[in-house]
């Protein structure tokens, strides 16, 4: 549509290109018709002769009109973009100046025309990013992007998005339609039907428990293989071990499962009914009516009193303060307690009674229902008055509380699970641990061996049935199914299922969660100033914890407190300190006797005390209270104070400060708010002498290239002082200020008005014309604020660094603020050399990798003390497809690694190089909104509660209150945790393999018949019963050190990060040993009882006793190799040993009695008396467990003699209540004499290469930076000095090959 404000505004300079494409001084653009409703694109192509325009043809009138609206759309949607992408630079034109003659095929004009039909409504129109006056700009180099773009956008598709929260794509204009937006009646009917208020987080109900439940169990393959094996055992004739044996083990996991399920479900629903049944008053045919949350519906007007929670996302209408404000805390949001203001728009602040209320009329359009907490678009349409932008500023949120306002009125505009905070309220992204990655990988190995076993059991039964049912015809093995190789394989693979632990899964699951509860209530990661204690989110990733190899770490919030305060400021090239007074401080003095600088000094602490958005509170004894949505407001507005300016009253229209005891107030026309893409904060304000001036604070490198050409005064002396500022650890921001023309303003009003009454991309339509406005700005200075490190920053860093651990730094601070953090937590040390990377482009950044990784390959090292720095933009030249490699490869020989002025989506694209190029465990750790990328990216994310808010935490997988918390629940739970876990699975799968490789064993001596060797019940209850109890006692309470320990000695957490205690060398270790414990379980008690015995009931001994006698053997040999493998014994742990052998023998003797009294075990009964008459069975109970063990207490006491680790030689030093410093230290001193020879040798072939090529008539250049090795294990050093030879070897190879071609 046309724009009826650009004949008013006529275009101060003719000559210039014209931004907007909509309207021409001097083509026939200007004579459209009115009329007509089409948008034409019209290629102009210049000959020779002259140009000629291109027409539509007349079929275009054919072509259905639902396509022409396509085609329109898509052309403004294009357009839009173009605009968007040339309005930071200002006007451009599609077409060159009219005196341009240009000629060729490839030379062509676009020209929009556009009419006054409906094709775009006044609200979702494209923005003309008009020309401003008295502004030149440079056109040539805009064009040529113009250009470029278009033919882009015509060429390549544009992929639409996956997800409807996700942002949209950047065009500048959309048609909106009532499918894209929400339309809500005011006092009447809603055209739509819309959810109700009701809300559930519960998981389950009563119809959908069993299905679903089902479903989640069932997503595992273990529980579908057991699933398999109890219906195979349904099948008449094939079970050797009965029809329920696995049946009814698997329904008791699952019932553990399910209750687990049931009981946490049942706190969600009645959490959920709790708010549902809270009270609200509602309007109702001109009546307040109090009625329940769960029955509110969109478009109700509701009262919502003071320290009363918000039912739904609300419109503010009114309030009882003045010009409809109310002071919200979001505490449930974002975790911010301190207050936040919210103002109704003016033409409803005044609805002040019922009657009002009820005379409303009119309809509210907004955006859908999304999860976007700090955006929100829509506009209100009164019956017969201009539409009104809705903005943030007016909406109420669920989850958020009233606060110091009597009561507000709102109408409710999204409700129930559409309301913001339920579209947030979704779980972080899945992520499983390395360990559970490896186990489903041997239990693959495993099931392919059981596969075998099955074949080749199968075919020798069939082999031996064969032979001998011609001779041995009284077995009755000549019938189909004996003969049958398909029911033989059936009986088998039933017979060796037992293979793979079935109660594995669920006792992961309980020792998972109950681990996770031991994080949570430890007391020395309580955070007793902020009441916060650590949090486990998750318990699926406890192991992963010591697993860690590389920590990506946010700096502000995380290594720093958060807690600003205003050091130092930068005016007219001098640098001024606060003082006790305002009187004693030298800036003031220079105010008071008017200096030269006077006049930018007031300017200065104007645009502190002006320019935000902070509440004031004033407190009855006279003192104010600032309330900052961000600590560095809080700590600029602050600074002004203490400077003589101080801000005491806000209200909608104006802000009043006492600028040294004089009265100032400041209309506030327009607030440019801050956004991580913008980099800067503006409001435009009239002075008090009528003038109208933009103030605008950001980083320097968005203010400096604002700059007006003209102010070059403080330029060079203000980037001196922000490096100065930086190098001392300070947070800065530059100051600047406009004088803005009233017409130009007048002008640059309706652009923005259009833009921020968008319902499509605002904020991109807003932005654009934001930029339109920051321009030719005055510099003013620039301010320093000090963020200090939390306690315990300096000694975390370092002991995670003695771990071995890699911390890399990612934040959006300056460049020397980052290096001087390094210095001071310890992370860049003074021995350490620097690598800086600041690089304008693509190929100077590809030259300086390239070139660094050439001179650390020379080196003789495998990772040098070298700390490398760099920026964002030079990351994002570093990330590029064919770079990325060699950037990687560099960064890995680095010891620290900081990147600064980095986005949020460069976090997470670093943490995600290395997780996928490594193969490493990377743990994320951050604060505020901006670090949930990285740390959903992360193998582990850490979330800090801190003063940001908890964005971070609630989509971390673990949460702290403090940056050295992270050193304990690392070095302590996380090492705790692996080792336990890891213990915890190659038990269960030992005691497995014991028992049921027997039934092979048997198999052999029985003719592969496929006969079971145990009573049927007893094999079901192994797992669930007789030896459940000591993989709890493992999994809970196993610690090869303590506490103190671990963290006094980082180097203890090495055997955790390099997976010494489970990999697969290690798992098939396991499975051999329970291999050569079941040859002495089954053959030791088998050649005891070959002679025949006959008891006094008449019985003689069988294969179920046989089976009983090495059933006991069996627990008793798996329970004492628990007991072998313990480190830290408890009393319950003492229980679930001596307890499971104890609960075996309680069976027997209660088992054998139950037949005849009720009818099964009719096979076991009188076997008490049997299995416990016979002193051979006792005999062996002392000898069969003690053979089979002995073995591994001669390799336990080979390896804590000969091969001990530094874990094992401080464990004795506690057990013997000795100091393991001195064993520490014998360890460094062998570590060091390692290095040393190390060194020598590496030297020495270093000489020996130089002077051969010296010889040669090449030489080298060895990088003179200090490198050093840091990994302490010998196997990787020694794969090192490997590695070095067999470089060195290729490497001359290479040289001489070069010289023979020479």
């Amino acid at each position: 549509m046309t724009d009826p404000n650009r004949n008013n505004h006529p275009n101060p300079n003719p000559n210039s290109n014209n931004t907007n494409g909509n309207h021409k001084s001097t083509d026939s653009a200007s004579q459209t018709d009115p009329a007509s409703c089409s948008t034409r694109v019209n290629p102009a192509y210049n000959s020779g002769s002259g140009s000629n325009r291109f027409q539509l043809p007349p079929a275009w009138a054919t072509v259905p009109e639902r396509f022409q609206s396509w085609c329109q759309r898509r052309l403004r949607r294009l357009r839009g973009e173009a605009l968007r992408h040339t309005a930071t630079t200002g006007p451009t034109s599609f077409a060159p100046a009219a005196a341009t003659n240009t000629s060729g095929a490839d030379s062509y004009t676009i020209n929009y025309v556009t009419s006054s039909g409906d094709s775009a409504s006044d609200v979702d129109g494209p923005i003309p990013p008009r020309q401003l006056p008295r502004q030149q700009h440079k056109c040539k180099a805009c064009l040529e992007k113009t250009k470029r773009l278009i033919t882009e956008k015509f060429c390549r598709r544009k992929p639409k998005c996956k997800d409807d929260d996700e942002e949209p794509p950047n065009f500048g204009s959309y048609d909106s339609t009532d499918d894209d937006k929400r339309i809500i009646t005011l006092n009447g009917p809603q055209p739509t039907k819309y959810c109700n208020n009701r809300i559930s987080t519960a998981k389950y109900n009563v119809l959908t428990f069993i299905p679903s439940f089902l479903f989640e169990q069932f997503r595992r393959y273990s529980n579908i293989f057991f699933l398999l094996i109890a219906l195979l055992q349904q099948i008449p004739d094939v079970s050797p071990t009965g029809r329920y044996t696995t049946l009814v083990p698997l329904v008791f996991i699952l019932s553990v499962s399910a209750i687990k399920e049931i009981i946490e479900d049942v706190k969600r629903h009645r959490a959920d009914n709790e708010i549902n049944h809270r009270l609200i008053e509602r309007l109702e045919n001109g009546t307040w009516t109090t009625v329940r949350w769960s029955e509110l519906t969109v478009g109700d007007i509701i009262k919502v009193v003071i320290d009363t929670f918000f039912p739904a996302d609300l419109i503010l209408l009114s309030s009882s303060e003045p010009q409809g404000m109310c002071f919200i805390e979001t505490a449930n949001l974002d975790g911010e307690t301190n207050l936040k203001i919210r103002q109704g728009m003016p033409s409803t602040a005044k609805l002040l009674d019922t009657k009002d209320l009820t005379q409303l009329q009119g309809k509210i359009e907004c955006e859908l229902p999304n999860r976007l907490l700090y955006e929100f678009n829509g506009v209100l349409k009164e019956f017969g008055r201009p539409a009104v932008p809705l903005g943030n500023d007016q909406v109420l949120q669920r989850g958020a509380m009233l606060r110091n306002t009597a009561w507000i009125f709102g109408v409710v505009i999204y409700s129930g699970h559409e309301t913001k905070l339920m579209k947030n309220s979704t779980s972080a992204p899945l992520k499983r641990s390395t360990v559970d990655k490896l186990t489903n990988t041997q239990i693959l190995m495993l099931f392919m061996i059981l596969i075998s076993l099955c074949i080749t059991s199968g075919l020798c039964n069939l082999f031996w049935t064969q032979k001998h049912s011609p001779t041995d015809w009284y077995l009755g093995i000549g019938d189909f199914k004996s003969l049958s190789l398909g029911y033989n394989l059936l009986t088998f693979f039933i017979l060796y299922n037992n293979l793979i632990p079935i109660s594995l899964q669920v006792t992961l699951e309980l020792v998972r969660f109950l681990q996770a509860i031991f994080i949570n209530y430890d007391i020395e990661m309580y955070h007793a100033e902020s009441n916060m204690p650590a949090s486990a989110r998750t318990s699926n990733l406890n192991e992963e914890l010591g697993l860690i190899k590389y920590i990506f770490s946010d700096k502000t919030g995380t290594l720093t407190r958060n807690v600003m305060e205003f050091k130092k400021c930068s005016i007219a090239k001098r640098i001024y300190q606060t003082e006790r007074t305002p009187e004693e401080s030298e800036l003031v003095q220079n105010i008071l006797r008017r200096h030269e600088s006077s006049r930018d000094i007031e300017e200065f602490l104007v645009l502190l005390s002006v320019c935000h958005t902070v509440i004031p509170e004033k407190k009855e004894d006279g003192t104010i209270i600032y309330h900052a949505a961000s600590p560095d407001e809080r700590a600029l507005v602050d600074g002004a104070r203490r400077f003589g300016y101080i801000f005491d009253t806000r209200t909608p229209e104006y802000v009043e400060i006492n600028a040294l005891g004089k009265r100032m107030r400041f209309e506030v026309l327009n607030v440019l708010e801050f956004t991580s893409q913008r980099k800067r904060m503006s409001v435009i304000v009239r002075t008090p002498e009528g003038k109208i001036k933009l103030f605008t604070k950001g980083a320097d490198s968005v203010i400096y290239e604002r700059l007006s050409p003209r102010d070059q005064a403080y330029r060079e002396a203000t980037l001196q002082h922000l490096e100065e500022f930086a190098s001392e650890g300070l947070r800065t921001l530059c100051l600047a200020v406009a004088d803005i023309d009233p017409e130009v303003y007048e002008e640059w009003t309706h652009t923005h008005h259009k833009a921020s009454i968008a319902l499509q991309y605002r904020e991109s339509k807003l932005e654009d014309s934001s930029n339109l406005i920051e321009t030719n700005l005055r510099l003013l200075g620039a301010t320093a604020i000090e963020d200090k490190l939390q306690d315990g920053v300096p000694e975390t860093i370092d002991a995670l660094l003695q771990a071995g651990i890699y911390i890399w730094v990612l934040t959006g601070d300056k460049q020397e603020t980052a290096i001087n953090i390094g210095y001071s937590c310890k992370l860049i040390s003074n021995t350490m050399d620097i690598l800086i990377l600041n690089e304008g482009s693509l190929d100077a950044t590809r030259d300086a990798v390239l070139r660094h990784v050439g001179e650390f390959k020379s080196s003789s090292t495998k990772d040098a003390n070298v700390a490398l720095v760099i920026d964002g933009k030079t990351l994002k030249y570093a990330l590029t497809c064919d770079l990325r490699g060699d950037f990687q490869e560099l960064c890995l020989m680095c010891r620290v690694v900081i990147c600064c002025r980095v986005s949020p989506i460069q976090k997470a694209e670093v943490v995600d190089m290395v997780t996928q190029s490594t193969k490493a465990v990377t743990l994320a750790i951050g604060d505020g909104a901006n670090d949930v990328a990285m740390i959903q990216k992360a193998s582990v994310g850490i979330g800090i509660s801190g003063v940001e808010g908890l964005q971070a935490a609630c989509a971390s997988d673990y949460s702290i209150a403090q940056f050295r918390f992270l050193r304990r629940l690392i070095l302590v739970h996380g090492a705790w945790n692996y080792a336990r876990i890891s213990k915890l699975i190659l038990y269960s799968f030992y005691k497995n393999v014991c028992l049921y490789v027997i039934e092979l064993w048997f198999a052999l001596y029985s003719g592969w018949s496929g006969q079971i060797l145990f009573e049927r019940w007893t094999i079901g209850l192994y797992n669930v019963v007789f030896t459940a109890m000591p993989p709890f006692a493992i999994g809970l309470f196993e610690k090869f050190c303590t506490a103190d320990t671990m963290l006094r000695y980082p180097l203890l957490y090495k055997p955790s990060q390099n997976a010494k205690l489970f990999n697969v060398r290690v798992f098939w270790i396991w499975i051999f040993n329970a291999l050569l414990h079941s040859v002495f379980l089954f053959w030791l008690p088998l050649c005891a009882f070959e002679s025949e015995s006959i008891w006094s009931d008449g019985k003689t001994s069988d294969y179920l006793l046989l089976g009983n006698m090495v059933y006991t053997y069996v627990i008793v040999t798996v329970c004492l190799k628990a007991g072998l493998i313990t480190s830290s014994w408890t009393w319950l742990t003492h229980a679930a040993i001596w307890g499971s052998i104890l609960l075996w023998f309680l069976f027997v003797v209660i088992y054998s009695h139950i037949w005849p009294s009720l009818s099964f075990a009719s096979n076991f009964a009188g076997m008490d008396s049997q299995l416990l008459s016979t002193p051979v069975f006792w005999f062996a109970l002392v000898l069969v467990p003690i053979a089979s063990l002995l073995i591994d207490v001669i390799c336990k006491l080979v390896h804590n003699t000969v091969f001990k680790t530094l874990t094992d030689a401080v464990r004795e030093q506690e057990i013997q209540r000795n100091d393991p410093s001195q064993v520490m230290e014998e360890s460094r001193s062998s570590e060091i004499r390692f290095k040393h020879d190390l060194d020598k040798r590496s030297s020495a072939k270093k000489e020996k290469a130089r002077m051969r090529d010296y010889h040669s008539g090449h030489s080298i250049e060895f990088s003179g930076r200090r490198l050093r090795v840091e990994h302490l294990d010998f196997d990787e050093d020694l794969d090192a000095i490997n590695q070095q030879r067999e470089y060195h070897r290729r490497r001359h190879r290479w040289q001489g090959s070069e010289i023979l071609h020479m």
